[in-house]
């Protein structure tokens, strides 16, 4: 079941997303009386799933989805239709039309991808409001739960207060900030310190543990369940321990040292176990292990334990204007660092790049409408800023060809689109190998 709802969210995000996108070059189409020929959600290579014709147009399912397109008369695209560009010009084809109304009809698409994230962004500020937990919470600072948190400076209890000489307001801000960042501003047993960052700090966090952020909160332990070898049997799930042997053990990543400095010992504890204090005997295996795995502990359960105070904010709909139109301006940027980063080979991140694979897995088991919302509104940024790249097969590459000709008044030959389109299509099919090639080299290896 849970595939399922996984591969429907897939689905149903990447056709509303199509349809949106071709919609964007439909409508302007037709408001110049150009005739579409094809409206496809997903190719229809060979055949299609369903389709109808109404008017001029053919609108259908292809079976093969990777995409989506509209084909409009008398315009050099992936159709590779030759035969139709070798007639004279008709009134109602693209090639016939103004070189200002090309433009609007080719920037449609990337421009109904901007404008539908931006009202995403603004529904849910409206709908959900924002929960954030301010940085000044993290009076014990942060954890660091990975080798690569650690060869990169931070040691737990650090307190995070600039990246790049930028003031920190909410930690939920600073994973994504360090990512794309050259250093950090911290404080280490009260004093100031600055770390310094490599410039493959990317590639770095790749090769990490996997799903796991280098950096996370400092929360309780709380017992998930108990592996089939562990002799703590007194423990019960959603227990959280509270001191050992005395000791206050506020936090998991105290319970852990505690653990493994103190193999083969059999020790006191005070656990929290439905609101109330029960003491327990707490095995440590020769391993400094407790055969227990950690659960989260969730937002509610924090507040309630007197660890952070998470902040709630709601809007009204007027208010949710501005903080989607930020939101989405946040998102755009910060997809722009990604990129700058990925085509920088000495960042490493290119080897992050993810095909359908890595789109598939981003959407969660369980259904939830915010989260859904929040990956269709990055992905149609995604989407936009990728179909403006200048390739010729792209619309960025059409855009491209377009200005040239309104600046110097020149239209490029029929013969010299199509060799780019060509060459366009064969960098398209590459990149798309690459991407999936490193879904695949993933899967393999396990990272």
């Amino acid at each position: 079941m849970e595939i399922v709802i996984k591969l429907s969210q897939f689905l149903l995000s990447l056709s509303l997303l199509i349809i949106l996108h071709e919609l964007g070059h439909f409508i302007p189409a037709k408001i110049f009386k150009t005739r579409v020929e094809k409206f496809y959600l997903f190719f229809d290579v060979k055949y299609s799933l369903l389709k109808k014709k109404i008017g001029e147009t053919e609108y259908g399912i292809g079976w093969l989805p990777l995409g989506g397109y509209v084909k409009i008369s008398g315009m050099i695209d992936e159709s590779m239709d030759k035969e139709q560009m070798a007639l004279p010009p008709q009134p109602w084809e693209f090639r016939s039309k103004p070189a200002w109304q090309r433009l609007i009809i080719m920037l449609g698409g990337v421009t109904v991808n901007f404008i539908l994230a931006f009202i995403i962004y603004i529904g849910m500020a409206y709908a959900y409001g924002d929960v954030y937990l301010n940085n000044s919470e993290l009076k014990d600072g942060i954890a660091v739960t990975s080798p690569v948190g650690e060869e990169l400076g931070f040691r737990t209890g650090d307190k995070i207060i600039a990246v790049d000489g930028e003031k920190i307001a909410h930690f939920d801000d600073i994973p994504m900030k360090l990512l794309f960042s050259k250093s950090a501003l911290i404080v280490r047993d009260g004093k100031e310190q600055t770390l310094n960052f490599p410039v493959d700090l990317i590639d770095k966090v790749l090769k990490g543990e996997k799903k796991r952020p280098f950096i996370e909160l400092r929360e309780p332990f709380m017992v998930g369940k108990l592996s089939d070898s562990s002799a703590n049997k007194a423990l019960q799930p959603k227990d959280v321990i509270q001191s050992i042997n005395g000791v206050p053990t506020k936090y998991a990543d105290q319970v852990i040292a505690f653990a493994k400095t103190n193999k083969n010992r059999t020790v006191d504890a005070i656990v929290l176990r439905d609101e109330k204090e029960v003491p327990v005997k707490i095995s440590i295996d020769k391993n400094g292990k407790l055969g227990i795995y950690a659960a989260s502990v969730g937002i509610k359960s924090l507040e309630k334990l007197g660890l952070y105070k998470f902040s709630t904010q709601k809007y009204g709909f007027l208010e949710s204007i501005p903080v989607g139109i930020e939101k989405g301006k946040d998102q755009l940027l910060g997809y722009g660092k990604q990129l700058k980063a990925i085509f920088n080979p000495d960042t490493g991140a290119y080897k992050g790049v993810g095909g359908f694979k890595a789109i598939f897995d981003i959407f969660p088991n369980t259904w939830s409408w915010e989260v859904f919302w929040n990956i269709t509104a990055l992905l149609s940024i995604m989407l936009g800023v990728m179909n403006l790249l200048p390739i010729p097969a792209l619309d960025g590459g059409h855009v491209i060809f377009l200005l040239y000709e309104m600046v110097s008044g020149k239209k490029p030959s029929d013969k010299f689109l199509e060799n780019a389109q060509m060459v366009g299509f064969f960098l398209l099919i590459t990149l798309l190998l690459f991407a999936n090639g490193n879904d695949i080299y993933k899967a393999i290896v396990g990272k």
